[in-house]
This record gives C-alpha cells, sequence and structure tokens, in this order.
C-alpha cells in the first residue's frame, strides 16, 4: 500500500455507505493497526438523497481527513455517479452498480460494473446487505485491507442473528469483484 489510500463509497441515503466506510476504517485501523480517518457527507434528505462516505488509510498520520486525490470510488447510483466520482486519479478505480448508475463519467480510470442491488435480492435475498456486498467487493478491488480483516469488522458490527447473513454478502460481493478483475 501506497502511503495514503483515499476511497469514497457513493449513493443514495439509506443504503448504508456511511456504515460501509466506518466499517472499512475499523478493519484499517482498529484490525490492521494503519492510521484511518472516515468522514461523510449527505443532503438534507433522510434517505433518497445523495451521500457519501470517504475513507483514507496511510502508514503515516493522515493530516487532513477528506479525499483529494481518490484511488477508488463507488457509486451506487446515476446521481452519485455524476456527483461523486471526481477526483479520481489516473489509474485508478471506479466501481459503478451497473443497473442503477449505468454511465461512467469520463477519466482517465479503469470502470468496473457489478449489479451490486440485484445480487443482494437475488442471490442474499435481502437488498439491505447491499452495502455489504459492495464493501467486500471494494476491498476485493483494492486490497487496501486483508479479506479477514474487512470480514472480522463486518461481523463485530452486526447483530448476532445478522452474521451468517452478512457473511454471506461480504463473500458474495469479494468473489465477484475477484471475477471482474481476472
Amino acid at each position: 500500500m501506497s502511503e495514503r489510500y483515499e476511497l469514497r463509497f457513493s449513493g443514495a441515503g439509506g443504503q448504508g455507505l456511511i456504515t460501509a466506510g466506518i466499517i472499512l476504517a475499523e478493519a484499517a485501523s482498529i484490525i490492521e493497526g494503519k492510521n484511518a480517518v472516515q468522514s461523510q457527507s449527505y443532503g438534507p434528505e433522510a434517505r433518497g438523497g445523495a451521500s457519501k462516505s470517504e475513507v483514507i488509510i496511510g502508514d503515516k498520520p493522515i493530516d487532513y481527513p477528506k479525499a483529494t486525490i481518490v484511488d477508488a470510488c463507488l457509486a451506487m447510483t446515476q446521481e452519485a455517479a455524476d456527483k461523486y466520482a471526481n477526483g479520481i486519479k489516473s489509474g485508478g478505480i471506479l466501481l459503478l452498480d451497473s443497473d442503477f448508475a449505468p454511465k461512467a463519467p469520463e477519466g482517465d480510470f479503469k470502470v468496473y460494473y457489478l449489479p451490486i442491488m440485484r445480487l443482494a435480492k437475488t442471490e442474499i435475498g435481502r437488498e439491505i446487505v447491499a452495502n455489504v456486498i459492495a464493501l467486500g467487493a471494494m476491498i476485493a478491488m483494492t486490497g487496501v485491507v486483508s479479506r479477514e480483516s474487512g470480514e472480522k469488522a463486518v461481523l463485530a458490527k452486526v447483530p448476532e442473528a445478522f452474521v451468517d447473513l452478512n457473511k454471506k454478502a461480504y463473500a458474495l460481493g469479494y468473489e465477484k469483484a475477484q471475477e471482474l478483475l481476472a
């Protein structure tokens, strides 16, 4: 990993992407002992408006908590892609939900499509775990934390009754992203 790695999770309010960012920051800092900060931004709407969560992970202390040159970005909706898929560095990664964000903005970065919401609904049976699928995919694509650390952080955040559901969702996202990269 380079000195500083910046990730942005974006979508609609209520999709759990701020939670995904918090989980990633905890995987990096608490489990792997790296420096990490997480910040968030969302519109005035409680649900449905564009929202983002940014995570910065580094080997050294992080002096500025906002993403400036994004290494990897996730956009779950077209509005989020249009609004937040900017500042992605040359050679960076943009992961789009193929059903809800079909149009990638222009840029010198790699674009990948994954039907995240559809996978949550058809493969897992619960759309509520789409954020965990997305998190698994982003971890697989970036390698910013290990697969095991990501899973451990996810499972530490969910109630006991939902451990198996989230474990399955995380693995699905991770494996689907590995297939995209292959």
